[in-house]
């Protein structure tokens, strides 16, 4: 199976409204993937995360990863949620291996043993969290309510004890409810977000690594307040238009001890592994509450763009941070 790599944005199938009463709604899995887990394909390697401050132009990637529901020997089963908007309750899964058994040991990776990345299919709604591992049962669960309807994309990016690197895997989940699509398309290098003005400045270029600084003001005076916040002054991911692939990268720099702060910018080291527009999504830190901004950027093409093939696996080894 060669599904699977770092990066990514909205992509296909927007909204399924469902029918029905309360209940729990299962992941859609495609069919093509669900071939490709019994393929027991060996896992492979690579890393699609972001890198240091002194990274050099890098190989480039291919197929990034967040794509597949299986990867590296191990599988997401079936999330379970509430069924429609607006109805409370439990968000839930298992990281399970080849035999059907769950994974019961994580390394920790960026302060945390799993991150989970949930966005709309139109690329809003992002939000990142991080669930509580029953290690009994080998189950991750979080309380959940879903605000909108429509399809979503849900991402567990994890580091299997002892493993040789990280994973992102992927599926979908079916919110019922009135659904109005809002794609975030529009290119983008500033965003509001909770009083501050957060403005992206670089390029991508798809292939190679590509630095982009972050700038945070508010009420026009730079923010120099910020926070560590997963290991990092500042946490990006980037989601590819069209798949809805994924990048999750850190800041560039030397780990940040508690009680740092630092600003008005943040640097990053982004690989996008081909030409196109992605949606970024940032962050930060301040006075003890995490804030998060959108950016929407577009990758030119680079000499060796789409020459790389990767698998889904990442490096933990080089955060950037």
């Amino acid at each position: 199976m060669n599904a699977a790599g770092r990066l990514a944005l909205y992509g296909a199938g927007l909204a399924i409204a469902f029918t029905g009463a309360l209940g729990i709604s299962a992941v859609a899995v495609p069919d093509s993937v669900v071939a490709d887990w019994k393929k027991d394909r060996a896992e492979e390697s690579h890393g699609g995360h972001g890198d240091t401050a002194d990274k050099k132009p890098s190989m480039p990637m291919g197929t990034p990863a967040g794509l597949s529901v299986s990867a590296g020997g191990y599988a997401l089963t079936s999330v379970r949620t509430p069924q429609e908007a607006g109805h409370k309750g439990e968000l839930s899964f298992q990281i399970q291996n080849k035999a059907g058994a769950p994974l019961l040991g994580y390394a920790i990776a960026h302060e945390k043993r799993l991150h989970l990345i949930v966005v709309r299919s139109d690329g809003t709604r992002f939000r990142h969290v991080h669930p509580t591992l029953d290690q009994a049962t080998g189950t991750w669960s979080i309380p959940w309510q879903w605000d909108a309807a429509g399809t979503y994309r849900i991402y567990a990016d994890f580091t299997p004890e002892g493993g040789s690197g990280g994973l992102t895997l992927t599926s979908t989940v079916e919110v019922g409810g009135r659904f109005t699509p809002d794609p975030a398309t529009k290119v983008r290098a500033t965003d509001e977000v909770d009083g501050f003005t957060a403005s992206v400045d670089g390029e991508l270029v798809a292939g190679r690594s590509s630095e982009l600084t972050v700038k945070i003001t508010r009420d026009g005076k730079p923010v120099t307040a910020l926070q560590p916040y997963l290991g990092a002054y500042g946490h990006l991911v980037a989601l590819r238009a069209g798949d809805l692939a994924y990048l999750h990268v850190h800041a560039q720099g030397e780990e940040p001890s508690a009680g740092e702060t630092t600003g008005p910018e943040i640097a990053f080291g982004a690989e996008t592994p081909s030409a196109g527009r992605y949606l970024l999504y940032l962050d930060f830190k301040v006075d003890g509450k995490v804030h998060t901004a959108g950016f929407v950027l577009d990758a030119t093409r680079g000499d060796g763009d789409g020459a790389h093939t990767d698998t889904g696996t990442h490096d933990t080894g080089s955060h950037g941070h």
